[in-house]
């Protein structure tokens, strides 16, 4: 077997920032693209060797040609693209790392546990900056408790904005995320999309308001804790009442088909502007409640968030290469712990640990 990691969409953003901090680490990316000319341009910015694939199907036909040791797949959405590479890399031995963060895309990684484990093939899947600094702050609050009986997540963003247009793949993940979840009584059930708000005051002392959204954290929170109760919040969702108010229609509308492919092609198709990130810090938060009264905050601060994806990527990928994973399907501080994030520059913070 190759012992090269594979970036798919390697001239996208998050293909770009992966491929960035492997080499930081020493390493070399192959980066897999439809554009000949675009991969070329960005191996010349940033290094790395480049392996043009008109198609999902020819890169995943290449993956079975080629045998790389690890593949990152960077190409949202995540319930469309994912099976096909973690099938191509299974039949050849391939890791497989992938930035999914919404319900339905951990749903189905989930459901592949039984198939990796059988090939001895390690599967990390929302390894970027949400899944990895909410559930990696929920271990460290529970690695030396019972399960809790509730979490609460909270992810702040602070991320720098490329000038461009966001894309069929992202607009396709967002508009496939509006339906509101949450665990209750250990399950996913119903709940209100961007309710339970919250004003956080932020270690730096700021102020951002979360509400609920059903992201990938929902349930790597839960799997990480075990809670009967979870509920899964970002500061990206609207405060606007009127948005609110307007949610449970918009979510009704983006389940047919037809609605939600139109917009998603016009919404991919809009320019946005470049703009410096918003704070100086993103964080992940958890709130923790037992049973008998224990109640457990903490904190995990990163900078730019972009960055932090691909640095968690990129680590992951290094530690694959050299065998320290095991088989399965994982989160990535379910499979490292929540040493993973200090290993990529966050630091915890944890106010009061232990409250009653």
């Amino acid at each position: 077997m190759s012992a090269q990691i594979w970036v798919l969409g390697g001239t996208g953003r998050s293909g770009r920032t992966v491929a960035a901090r492997l080499a930081r680490l020493g390493l070399t990316a192959v980066l897999v693209g439809r554009d000949a000319n675009r991969l070329h341009a960005t191996a010349q910015r940033i290094g790395g060797e480049t392996l043009p694939a008109p198609s999902l199907a020819a890169a995943a036909a290449e993956i079975r040609r080629q045998r790389p040791a690890v593949v990152v797949n960077t190409v949202g959405p995540f319930t469309a693209t994912a099976p096909a590479v973690v099938d191509a890399c299974r039949a050849v031995g391939s890791h497989y790392i992938d930035l999914a963060n919404d319900v339905p895309a951990l749903l189905a990684a989930y459901e592949m546990h039984d198939a990796a484990t059988q090939a001895g093939q390690t599967v990390v899947t929302g390894a970027g900056f949400g899944v990895t600094a909410t559930e990696s702050v929920v271990v460290k609050l529970c690695e030396d408790r019972p399960a809790p009986l509730r979490v609460r997540v909270d992810m702040v963003p602070s991320i720098a904005m490329e000038e461009g247009t966001a894309g069929e793949a992202l607009i396709g993940t967002l508009l496939g995320s509006l339906d509101g979840r949450r665990i209750t009584d250990g399950r996913l059930a119903p709940a209100r999309l961007f309710g339970d708000p919250v004003r956080l005051t932020l270690p730096d002392g700021s102020q951002v308001t979360t509400a609920s959204m059903p992201s990938g954290e929902l349930l790597a929170a839960h799997r990480a804790s075990g809670a009967r109760h979870v509920l899964s919040a970002t500061s990206e969702a609207p405060s606007s009442s009127l948005i609110r108010a307007m949610t449970p229609a918009l979510s009704a509308l983006m389940r047919r088909e037809r609605p939600r492919s139109f917009a998603t092609r016009r919404l991919a198709r809009v320019r946005v502007r470049a703009k410096e990130r918003p704070r100086d810090h993103s964080w992940g938060h958890a709130v923790v409640t037992w049973a008998d009264g224990e109640n457990r905050e903490g904190w995990l601060r990163l900078g730019d968030a972009q960055e932090f994806t691909g640095a968690v990527s990129a680590e992951i990928a290094r530690r694959l290469l050299a065998d320290e994973g095991r088989p399965g399907v994982y989160t990535p501080a379910a499979l490292f712990g929540p040493t993973l994030a200090e290993s990529c520059g966050a630091a915890y913070l944890l106010p009061g640990r232990d409250r009653r």
